[in-house]
């Protein structure tokens, strides 16, 4: 590992990240170095990691690398490998415009959730493409403490599950995964997200990210709640024809959320870089130990 590693920080809707830029995937970053560069009172302190690299520079990446030059290699907060981050691809893409390697307009970032497809606009507001939304089959349910709750299966690229409650406060203090069953649904774990009312087409959340515990946002949860709420409400833009937009209010902040006829959900929101400086070696051996 080189004496000096360039980093970044940033978020979106609050949902933090440490950016670290290695265009040709010269660093390891192994589970526990990620780790305790996202340690809040020991490191830097984040939800998670964007490890910015070449997609041809990157095993997992480098069939993508003729659609989207850049690949978002995202880490859990504890150290453990993602397939999507909605709210970290709009902070990977302001990385890239402010490093010049790209401007205002339409780009494409590879994950490992496959191509994205993102627009920086002139008011600073950044859209991304999240693909489509499938079911999967099976009822869930979640609880927290003596109350539980039917839950929707969402999958965007990452699992979901989607309960509706009746105060956002009965999620309890989501610092541990809340429990779900079957068992058997969420092999790899889940996402669980706790939903409320908050006028027509409008909700809010909060959240329990697998890996992270409870976030100020989620981007991939927010696109996960808007569906879900849709269906509940009777409306599917492939059925109407007509494309279903829900305002979703975060804990960070504010989200909207367009599923489209053709199934394509488009995510819109701010993105921020707080800061940038070195990570000192000595204190990643120090921390390592």
């Amino acid at each position: 590992m080189s004496t000096r590693i360039a980093f970044l920080k940033g978020h979106g809707t609050e949902n933090d990240f440490v950016i670290v830029p290695d265009p040709e995937n010269a660093l390891d970053l192994p589970p526990d170095t990620v780790a305790a560069l996202c340690d809040r009172r020991a490191g830097i302190g984040g939800d998670g990691l964007l490890h910015v690299v070449r997609s041809a520079a990157h095993p997992e990446a480098k069939e993508m690398a003729a659609e989207a030059e850049w690949f978002m290699d995202y880490r859990n907060g504890d150290g453990s490998v993602a397939e999507m981050c909605g709210n970290g691809v709009r902070v990977f893409a302001r990385y890239l415009q402010r490093a010049g390697h790209v401007s205002e307009g339409d780009i494409a970032v590879a994950t490992r959730g496959g191509v994205k497809s993102v627009h920086i606009a002139k008011d600073g507001d950044i859209t991304v493409g999240m693909g489509r939304a499938l079911f999967p089959d099976g009822e869930v349910t979640v609880r927290v403490g003596g109350r539980s709750w039917p839950a929707r299966n969402v999958n965007m690229g990452n699992p979901h599950a989607v309960a509706f409650v009746a105060d956002l406060a009965h999620a309890g203090d989501l610092l541990t995964p809340p429990p779900f069953s079957p068992a058997t649904a969420y092999p790899d774990g889940v996402n669980v997200e706790f939903v409320v009312d908050r006028g027509p087409r409008h909700v809010a959340l909060r959240v329990h990210e697998r890996g992270a515990g409870e976030t100020r946002s989620c981007g991939t949860g927010a696109c996960a709640v808007a569906v879900a709420t849709a269906r509940r409400d009777g409306a599917d833009p492939a059925v109407t024809g007509t494309p279903a937009t829900y305002t979703v209010d975060v804990p960070g902040g504010t989200l909207v959320i367009t599923e489209r006829p053709d199934g394509e959900i488009e995510m819109t929101g701010p993105a921020v870089i707080v800061a940038e400086g070195e990570i000192d070696d000595e204190w990643l051996k120090n921390a390592l130990r």
